[in-house]
């Protein structure tokens, strides 16, 4: 494109998406001294952390060393090579690796002492391949601090809120640590008083606002990061878009200079006289990428932010970017869902992450009635095996079978722990129900036979504590989201009072994997693997660092807010002081230079 000799607006730092990538890159350009400009182009901010669990895996984080739990990035390093192995470009994939394992707990420390983003650690939180070499059981996993959404006052409405699902009372968040609270509020007097505070503030927030202020979670997160964004005066220009990427004097290897953007149907020319990042969320909802870079046939479930259509990635290809799918395996980090159904036809999905797969009284199975997977393995490997499986044996969707007790008692989806009335949600499609196994079986239209065989030999199992076949409850990770009431295993538990229930899950992706090739600073690279000056990526735009692999809770929000920073610190020239490998070199050159 031509370049444009007027320009609309100067910043030092234009910032496309206002995700956390791009939130936390503006924030920390905004206190390194740069002048930064913020465009998104939906109404809200927040994208799709703003319905996340909010968690990120930082090995080695300072919050974690200060409650006791002993972890170092050296150590993650080793479970890393183990987890991502020989995939193709993994040199460079090392060394990404590398500089993000070493600059995070600086990362984090910049945040938590310099801005109003502020983490808790997570304590025994294990990562989803515990048996790996150099994998922790505690210590890598913080969350954002809970946020009072009345300090943002009128601009709290701009914050995207959480999935319905994962709100009470039409507009109450809670935490994973409240659940049991609540659950239980009748079981102690602590637990009585904790659910009543909720209650009391979520009545005293609905007077004057849409939904619950106190907020948790990713929720918290993207809040925490307009709020300290707020404070510093940057400007947030939301309904604006992205349309073209400007060079300096049109030319075709001119470094990037500015870019156009669409505001509200006005077209802007803004200078960006150290930068353009884009964070515009990944390639999501774009039909093109996803048939390019997931699995076939191409899952039709997002939980990514609707806007998220691959804005980012399109442009910077437009210029010569190289986006990086090769050995990003299925192209996206996975979970399965079931789908909801609410009046007038809406549609949402639930997440099934923690709160059900690992409790005991369930399996999955596919179209053949038979189980395929551990079903207490993270929510990323789960969908992975069901991949396997559908290559051989329809599994989209699988179901989860369990029966009535286990519903109430452990819940089931959206259906909450507690429920003994399951018409309604029967009557809504969610879930299927019936008084022997052969009945239900016909009516979610999986092999009766094999699925008898599958509910008897997985019985059989948890009588003797020991799933022969797939391991439930072998690991730290299985018990640690099983019931540590039951026993002899904590995951597993006989399917045998009528009536039997069953919910479909579908694979939908949470977060892109594939995405622009970029170096150790988020600089994006060309076809040859050369620096575009003046074009940063991170957030999902950015190809991540663990080529679709999912080693613990956190690895899309880790990476994030770290390869912002870097952005954000090398835009000010003080990639130095940044921390990491490289210190705003290639990690490669770094290994060359020590050689000689």
């Amino acid at each position: 494109m031509a370049q444009e000799t007027a320009w609309d607006a100067e910043v030092d730092l234009l910032v496309a998406g206002a995700g956390p990538g791009g939130m936390a890159a503006a924030l920390v350009g905004a206190m390194e001294g740069l002048d930064v400009m913020v465009c998104e182009k939906s109404g809200q901010i927040g994208g799709t952390a703003a319905t996340s669990a909010g968690t990120l895996w930082i090995p080695g984080n300072t919050q974690s060393r200060r409650a006791g739990y002993d972890d170092s990035p050296e150590k993650a390093e080793t479970y890393m090579d183990a987890l991502v192995g020989g995939a193709p470009g993994e040199s460079r994939g090392r060394d990404l690796r590398g500089v993000y394992l070493a600059t995070g707990p600086t990362a984090i420390d910049y945040y938590d002492t310099k801005t109003d983003v502020t983490f808790l650690a997570c304590g025994r939180h294990p990562d989803y391949k515990p048996n790996m070499a150099g994998a922790a059981i505690t210590g890598r996993a913080i969350v954002p601090a809970p946020f009072d959404g009345r300090l943002l006052g009128e601009d709290f409405r701009l914050v995207r809120p959480p999935i319905g699902e994962f709100m009470i009372f039409g507009g109450m968040m809670v935490g994973k640590d409240d659940i049991p609270r609540l659950i239980g509020r009748f079981r102690s007097v602590a637990n009585f008083a904790h659910a009543a505070r909720l209650l009391l503030r979520y009545l005293s927030d609905r007077v004057k606002h849409p939904r619950g202020t106190r907020i948790v979670m990713g929720n918290a997160l993207v809040a925490r990061l307009f709020y300290s964004l707020r404070k510093r005066k940057v400007p947030v220009r939301l309904d604006t878009a992205i349309r073209a990427i400007l060079r300096e004097d049109g030319r075709a290897d001119g470094r990037v200079v500015g870019a156009v953007l669409d505001s509200a149907g006005r077209t802007l020319r803004v200078r960006a006289r150290k930068g353009v990042v884009l964070a515009t969320g990944g390639f999501a909802h774009n039909k093109e990428f996803r048939s390019a870079f997931m699995p076939q046939p191409t899952p039709v479930h997002s939980l990514a932010c609707d806007s998220d259509t691959g804005d980012g990635l399109t442009l910077a290809r437009g210029i010569g970017a190289r986006i990086d799918g090769e050995g990003h395996r299925g192209g996206a980090f996975w979970t399965p869902v079931s789908v909801t159904r609410k009046a007038a036809g809406w549609k949402g999905l639930f997440p099934h992450l923690s709160l059900d797969r690992a409790k005991p009284g369930l399996i999955a199975v596919n179209a053949a009635g038979r189980r395929f997977v551990n079903e207490g393995a993270s929510y990323h490997d789960f969908v992975e095996a069901m991949f396997e499986s559908h290559r051989t044996v329809p599994t989209m969707p699988a179901w989860l079978v369990c029966d009535a007790a286990f519903v109430a008692k452990y819940g089931l989806g959206v259906v909450h722990p507690g429920t003994t009335n399951l018409k309604p949600h029967e009557a809504s499609g969610y879930l299927t129900t019936a008084p022997t196994l052969e009945e239900l079986a016909r009516k979610i239209g999986v092999d009766a036979a094999g699925l008898a065989d599958s509910v008897r030999r997985h019985n059989g199992f948890a009588l003797t504590g020991s799933d022969l076949d797939f391991g439930k409850g072998d690991t730290e990770l299985n018990r640690f989201n099983g019931d540590p009431g039951h026993g002899p295993n904590p995951c597993l538990k006989p399917i045998e009072t009528a009536p039997f229930v069953a919910v479909a899950v579908w694979p939908a992706e949470i977060a892109c994997s594939a995405g622009l090739a970029t170096d150790v600073d988020g600089q994006v690279l060309d076809e040859n693997g050369r620096v575009i000056g003046g074009l940063y990526a991170c957030g999902n735009d950015m190809a991540s660092v663990m080529a679709g692999t999912y080693p613990g809770p956190g690895t899309t929000l880790g990476p994030a807010l770290v390869f912002a920073y870097r952005v954000a610190m090398h835009a000010a020239g003080r990639s130095d002081a940044a921390g990491g490998l490289g210190a705003g070199r290639d990690a490669g050159a770094e290994r060359a230079a020590a050689a000689r």
